[in-house]
């Protein structure tokens, strides 16, 4: 499926961006539910999708493949929501092809491995029950709904410890200056507040 893909230089532009500051700004294109398996992390990338059926996650193969180094993979499921549909090996594969994190609208496997090995994740929780490879549905790079918001192949996803923000191409150019000078001016805010705390302290 051919879509509208966010350029490179927006990307490299996100970097700086805040979850939190896109939400001062927009409510759509929020998802919510879905924390970091582990703290401090900060995620930048095109967006490839996947559309599962869990127990059947064979897909997520393909889904792989698909991806280019730098992407975000966003799995959506319309199966059993108590199911993993990712765990050890996906990571591995997905470190292997390059990609900047993974989202999942439901549960991971292995949670003591992927802690150990650096991917950003963001998921629902944690379960022992699995997905398998039944070959029966699965779609890969198509338009998908995570938690109410419409996901497309080629959106800007940025994540981090505050949440997730899911912007089209169109979206990204058009707040990226108004959300650049937010950022600055809380830069300069913090630093006025920081250095009235420091006086007070040494005071």
């Amino acid at each position: 499926m051919t879509t509208e893909s966010v350029p490179a230089a927006l990307i490299d532009a996100y970097r700086g961006i805040a979850a939190s500051t896109i939400g001062h700004v927009l409510q759509e294109g929020h998802i919510h539910g879905l924390p970091p398996l582990v703290a401090d992390v900060h995620i930048v990338g095109r967006v490839t999708t996947a559309q599962i059926h869990a127990p059947d996650g064979s897909v997520l193969r393909d889904a792989l493949i698909a991806s280019q180094p730098g992407n975000v993979l966003v799995v959506a499921n319309s199966g059993e929501a108590n199911c993993a549909c990712w765990g050890e090996l996906r990571t591995l594969a997905a470190r292997i092809k390059g990609l900047a994190g993974v989202v999942i609208d439901g549960p991971v496997t292995d949670v003591r491995v992927l802690r150990t090995l650096g991917l950003p994740i963001f998921c629902s929780g944690v379960s022992a029950y699995t997905t398998r490879p039944l070959g029966e549905q699965g779609t890969v790079n198509v338009p998908v709904t995570i938690r109410g918001v419409r996901v497309q192949p080629g959106d800007l996803l940025v994540g981090d410890d505050d949440g997730i923000y899911v912007l089209s191409p169109e979206q990204a150019g058009e707040l990226l200056e108004r959300l650049q000078n937010k950022e600055a001016a809380d830069a300069a805010r913090r630093v006025e507040l920081q250095a009235r705390l420091g006086q007070l302290v040494g005071s």
